[in-house]
């Protein structure tokens, strides 16, 4: 199976080349399409069953693959492998900076986050069925397409499928140096909107509630709900408000970027945020809160520990060096390990700077990679996994 899937390393390259050249940035229904049918017809391919959704309106396509269509109901998944295909990136990202190779990396836009995890899970499956293994296994795989904007459409889904599986892997690329995710900041966004009473700034200003001044105080009192020390970070992000420079604003809006480590923290600032609609401090202005945690932090359980040693043992008897790291970047991860599912994070190739024009992948993390997702569930199929 390694020999098999290391003979496979160009046309993994040139399935990355293919995916990173298709625009699929969150909404780009078009670009998402594309990606999910790619994978829909290579599944096909070898026996796997796929059964396309239409989240969202059609905004959302994702895919639900199995490798076994007869199933008792009851009967959970082995595993449940999680990854995304949208990326960050608008339309035409793609033709500016199309996917190339240089310095032993490949870059382009979404290469590591995360269409080479997609295809790390695919080619792991080859390779299984190729061998075999696949049919002592029940392993299930979700690909939804909203993840880099909540999972809002898709949670429901994937979270039903969590709820119905062992365990679960998500190919979020691993860490530039080498490290695996157990743990994950949560992760909320809140608005804050000021609303005020225009009036001629010149003439008659007493006669207006200044908005963007009742936002500066808000913006003051929200900052102070950062708790760095307990790893809770509360930053504003955009902020707008006025119509014009005489005018005396009649609304202003900020919105804020908050990370939690904790649960009871992630209920702290919750609560923070929503006293702040009392807390108006300009004559005649009326606040306003919105947003929620979207993510809960991804604190491991005990079973997400074991699952962990499970995965770190195999990884060193490949050679790969094994190590954790916790991060304040969030993922689909937090929902599953929410709902008590041993999960690991950061399953995918190694690879950096997400999110910015400069991502790259180590494209010689592929081979290593793929052989250690082909072994934990080997490990599995032949009841290894303690």
């Amino acid at each position: 199976m390694h020999a098999y899937i290391a003979s496979r390393f160009d046309q993994f390259l040139q399935d990355l080349e293919h995916l990173v050249n298709i625009d699929s940035g969150s909404g780009h229904a078009p670009g998402l399409a594309a990606v999910a049918r790619f994978f829909q017809e290579r599944f096909d391919g070898i026996g796997w069953h796929t059964r396309a959704l239409e989240l969202d309106g059609g905004a959302a396509p994702c895919l639900e693959i199995v490798n076994r269509s007869r199933r008792l109901a009851d009967e959970p998944f082995d595993f449940l492998l999680l990854g995304h295909m949208d990326t960050v990136f608008p339309p035409g990202t793609a033709a500016l900076r199309p996917f190339s190779i240089r310095d032993g990396r490949a870059w382009g836009p979404g290469v590591c986050d995360m269409k080479a995890g997609l295809l790390t899970i695919l080619h792991a499956a080859e390779a299984l069925t190729r061998e075999g293994v696949s049919e002592g296994l029940s392993v299930c795989i979700a690909f939804n397409s909203d993840e880099e904007i909540g999972s809002r459409a898709s949670r429901p889904w994937f979270e039903g499928l969590a709820a119905r599986s062992r365990r679960v892997l998500v190919l979020e690329p691993c860490r530039s140096s080498g490290q695996r995710v157990l743990q994950r900041k949560g992760v909320a966004g809140f608005e804050v909107l000021c609303h005020g009473r225009a009036a001629h700034a010149g003439v008659e200003p007493e006669k207006g509630a200044n908005a963007v001044l009742e936002l500066a105080h808000q913006v003051l009192t929200a900052s102070g709900f950062a708790r760095p020390e307990e790893g809770t970070t509360v930053n504003v992000t955009t902020i707008a408000g006025g119509t014009a420079g005489n005018v005396v604003p009649d609304l202003a809006r900020a919105g804020f970027d908050v990370r939690v480590a904790s649960i009871e923290e992630a209920r702290r600032v919750e609560s923070c945020f929503k006293s702040m609609s009392a807390s108006g401090r300009v004559d005649g202005a009326r606040v306003e809160v919105r947003g929620a945690i979207n993510r809960m932090p991804m604190v491991p359980s005990e079973a997400t520990w074991r699952l962990w040693e499970n995965v770190r043992r195999i990884g060193e008897g490949l050679g790969l060096g094994m190590a954790l790291i916790s991060t304040g970047g969030g993922s689909d991860g937090n929902f599953t390990a929410a709902l008590g599912i041993p999960t690991v994070d950061a399953m995918g190739p190694r690879g950096g700077r997400a999110h910015s024009a400069d991502e790259y992948l180590e494209i010689d993390s592929v081979v290593p990679n793929t052989r250690l997702i082909c072994e934990v569930l080997k490990a599995a199929a032949e009841g290894r996994l303690v």
